[in-house]
């Protein structure tokens, strides 16, 4: 007998567990690694960047010429809206969790506070790139949503 392995696996049964929004930031500051959605010319845009917790804010390193950049440095107050995701999703069992965070970015413009997120913030493109990544982002969460995606029976994980 022949055995096709060309069907997928049966799924287990799964349950999904809204995350309340201190969980939720709790799992974003748990990896380095994001991406951040923000309009350019009108149309959503998205970029992976690496990122850290800093007293409820999201802190990320740019270059001068980014798009992002420019966007934030003509923002007036509160600053300009964008959306931040962070996820660790298991790549065969598609369990794990999602965050996305909603609120207002502001480029970095105090000395003291940007030489604060340049020692925060190693940017995992630095060596890359021909930009030096000698600006810092700013976002400051509005809505934060979280979901966990958890084998059915079985409990969320400690922490969360």
């Amino acid at each position: 007998m022949v055995h096709d392995d060309s069907r997928p696996a049966p799924v287990a049964p799964r349950r999904r567990i809204e995350l309340d929004g201190a969980k939720a930031l709790r799992l974003l500051g748990s990896v380095s690694l994001g991406r951040i959605v923000f309009t350019r010319h009108a149309l959503p845009t998205v970029r992976p960047v690496n990122h850290v917790l800093d007293g409820g804010d999201i802190v990320i390193r740019t270059h001068e010429g980014a798009a992002l950049t420019s966007r934030t440095e003509r923002a007036g107050d509160p600053g300009v809206v964008v959306a931040y995701e962070a996820d660790a999703i298991d790549p065969h069992t598609h369990l794990g969790w999602s965050v996305v965070v909603t609120g207002y970015a502001r480029l970095v413009t105090d000395p003291e506070d940007l030489a604060r997120c340049r020692r925060l913030v190693r940017p995992w493109v630095d060596h890359a790139m021909e930009q030096a990544m000698d600006q810092a982002v700013r976002i400051r969460p509005d809505l934060v949503t979280g979901v966990l995606l958890t084998a059915d029976g079985h409990d969320a994980p400690a922490g969360v």
